[in-house]
């Protein structure tokens, strides 16, 4: 995808997770490029703000990369190669490229007569001997001195000046609109990842095994026949993402001793112990524990009531927490429940412009004990905010969305749930 012309603002879009709108990531068919946002998402108004947002949008999608979050149309899981786009390795070109405004050109040994440099005895005593002293030393008239000097012609240079043409078709538009020189080398794909692979067992140069293994992977994924405007990487399942996402950012690291078990007690067999329900993320602050339920849904930008999670997830949620209150010796400040969904704080119905706002608790009817966790808050949280907060500390984070939790819960004392 050549970037001349290439208007970004043009070729984004923010989807609404409907059917058909679910892709996120970044597409070329050949008719043009196009990059989707998940939902929620604030486009900035500057193209080199968005440049960096699609970047970011990358980089997420790269950390957190699954089967479970492959590209899938029609139900089915694309082939691995059309899903598996070695997107690291394309920007590992295009940075490399970029720093050095050079190619890779091994280093081919030289000789030459000269009184300086490092001597070559071996060659200066078969060519530069004059005579030898009656004591057997030899007189050299002059030195043969030996020395490297680049070949910019070797297979290896080719492979990678048709590498970085390639990376730069493809997604160098995110940086410059600079494309480099189309070198006019055929893509002769085993011939290549022959020489590379030989090449990367040779070496121990650590900047040279990433280089090689980048130029491996792009030329493992391209199809030999394969025209430079098709291709796309992303997902149609951000829900993952989105789960990981609030898990990276708010997350306890080790959330195992919060993890309700069940058991099979049998007549004829041995006791079976059953798979641990695990909730998405479990926070803890202040003394404080909040269990977190990460959810995709599109509440936060429909305002409406049929998009929001379900009495099954409600019910868990309450299990979890109350689950949490008995057993765990951490629990003795209080422990607290909420859903977390995307919405966009620049635009939403709920008059807010913060990154998180409480917009309504769910109960159940089953639990009357007038626990804190039985009220199960949902939150919603600004998209853009929270891909950012990733790659940021994230302890003024944590205090931010746990006050606005127990803000939350201080305003509902009294409140009969359930009540409008």
């Amino acid at each position: 995808m050549n970037a001349d012309g290439l208007n970004l603002n043009s070729c984004c879009h923010v989807n609404t997770n409907e059917d058909g709108d679910r892709f996120v990531g970044i597409k070329a068919d050949g008719g043009g490029v196009s990059v989707r946002f998940p939902m929620g998402y604030r486009l900035p108004d500057g193209e080199e703000e968005l440049r960096q947002d699609i970047l970011l949008l990358l980089s997420v999608l790269s950390e957190f990369g699954t089967e479970q979050g492959r590209l899938q149309q029609n139900g089915r899981l694309e082939t691995p190669r059309a899903a598996n786009f070695p997107i690291s390795a394309y920007m590992t070109m295009i940075r490399r490229y970029l720093s050095q405004n050079a190619y890779y050109a091994e280093r081919e040994t030289v000789r030459r007569v000269s009184d300086r440099g490092k001597i070559d005895w071996a060659a200066s005593l078969r060519r530069n001997v004059s005579f030898v002293e009656e004591d057997g030393t030899p007189r050299f008239s002059r030195y043969t001195v030996r020395g490297a000097v680049p070949n910019e012609e070797s297979l290896l240079t080719r492979i990678h000046k048709y590498c970085v043409y390639v990376s730069f078709k493809r997604l160098g538009w995110l940086f410059t609109k600079y494309l480099p020189p189309n070198p006019r080398v055929e893509n002769r794909r085993e011939l290549f990842l022959y020489a590379l692979r030989k090449k990367l067992n040779r070496t121990h140069v650590e900047g040279e095994k990433e280089l090689f293994q980048s130029m491996i992977a792009i030329l493992e994924h391209l199809d030999a026949s394969e025209t430079d405007e098709r291709f796309y990487f992303g997902t149609e399942r951000f829900e993952y993402v989105w789960e990981k996402l609030i898990d990276g950012v708010f997350g306890a690291a080790d959330k195992k001793d919060y993890f309700p078990h069940t058991y099979w007690t049998l007549k004829y067999a041995k006791t079976r112990r059953n798979a641990a329900l695990q909730p998405d993320s479990v926070m803890i602050y202040d003394g404080k524990i909040y269990v977190l339920d990460a959810k995709y849904y599109r509440y936060g930008i429909t305002n409406n009531p049929a998009h929001l999670p379900e009495s099954s997830s409600v019910n868990k949620q309450i299990t979890y927490a109350e689950y949490i209150s008995q057993r765990s010796a951490g629990a003795r400040y209080g422990v607290f429940n909420a859903f977390l969904m995307p919405f966009d704080r620049a635009e939403n119905a709920f008059e807010t412009n913060k990154t998180f706002a409480v917009v309504g608790e769910a109960s159940a009817d089953w639990k009357t004990g007038g626990r804190d966790y039985e009220r199960v808050f949902g939150v919603v949280i600004d998209t853009r905010s929270l891909m950012r907060f990733y790659y940021e500390a994230h302890e003024s984070k944590i205090k931010e969305l746990a006050e606005t939790i127990d803000r939350a819960l201080s305003e509902s004392k009294g409140r009969v749930p359930g009540a409008d």
